[in-house]
């Protein structure tokens, strides 16, 4: 049975109204008719009797920038039509529906579908790609930026990718639901066998990206570690300068305050010139240097 595929961008609530080829709950045609927000949609696919009504995210990663832009596809769907409504971010365009066009006509339904939500799952493919390099391009300047300029980014990157994983993760729990025949409108007429099937493969790659936001949390960890550990070193070669410095001004001071003290008339000798004085005080500081540079400590 071919399909039949209406596409809206940014509709207004009469528009919504007239595309939908079923009566639907006036909650969906609110959501549908919302404008995009500025913040991360929740990814979910419900069954609702005669039609099935979905919101799927893809993420795109913004060019030259740290930023994600979310773009929001609602569907509602029967076996027979397919309405989508694709919404724009604040940041970036709306999501390209092309993968949609060329086999709107000869396909199903529930085909189109797999083929929408596919397409959404690559898009998180493009988004690790990003994630990754971003990671390798901080740790790799980590000596090079100041250490509050790293620890800001780094808290960025962590919210980032809890946000990210909290996405994939609802939509493959709503890809789940359609593995176990949750979802579906009348006997199978949407997603039959031989469609259920084609979502396994999407499935698969949802869990890899959530095993992979794990393994990019791990590396962000990494960097932290070794941001701390910079830190730690940096910090030990300022205790060990300072203490070199106290270490030298020690003895002159020991010199001149003890006998100064103590010994003042002998002072009045002439062997306790001034020049003899600082004779002693050179030679201690140098010999303090040589046994330093001696033992490596500076």
């Amino acid at each position: 049975m071919a399909a039949r595929w209406l596409d809206l961008v940014d509709p207004t609530r009469e528009e919504v109204l007239t595309a939908l080829p079923v009566q639907v709950d006036p909650d969906v045609v609110e959501m549908l008719a919302a404008p995009s927000a500025d913040r991360d949609p929740r990814p979910l696919l419900e069954g609702h009797g005669s039609y099935v009504f979905g919101v799927l995210v893809a993420m795109l990663p913004l060019a030259d920038e740290h930023e994600v832009s979310h773009q929001e596809v609602c569907i509602v769907a029967t076996p027979e039509r397919l309405v989508t409504v694709r919404k724009t971010p604040p940041r970036g365009p709306a999501y390209d529906a092309s993968v949609l066009e060329a086999a709107a006509a000869d396909t199903t339904v529930g085909v189109l579908i797999h083929r929408l939500i596919d397409d959404v799952a690559d898009t998180y493919l493009d988004l690790l790609d990003a994630i990754f390099s971003e990671i390798d391009a901080l740790e790799d300047r980590i000596d090079e930026m100041r250490p509050s300029t790293v620890r800001l980014r780094l808290s960025e990157l962590r919210h980032e990718l809890l946000h990210r994983r909290r996405t994939v993760s609802a939509t493959r729990g709503a890809l789940r639901r359609v593995l176990d025949g949750r979802i579906e409108v009348g006997d199978h007429a949407l997603f039959p066998a031989e469609v259920e099937r084609l979502f396994g493969d999407t499935y698969d790659t949802l869990v890899r990206v959530t095993e992979e936001l794990d393994v990019a949390r791990d590396l962000l960890s990494g960097v932290r570690d070794h941001l701390q550990s910079k830190i730690a070193e940096n910090q030990n070669e300022v205790g060990k300068k300072l203490t070199v410095i106290a270490s030298l001004v020690l003895v002159p001071s020991l010199i001149v305050g003890y006998y100064g003290q103590n010994f003042g008339s002998a002072f009045d000798e002439v062997y306790w010139s001034i020049a003899v004085s600082t004779g002693l005080i050179a030679a201690s500081t140098l010999a303090q240097l040589a046994l330093f540079r001696w033992r490596r400590w500076i």
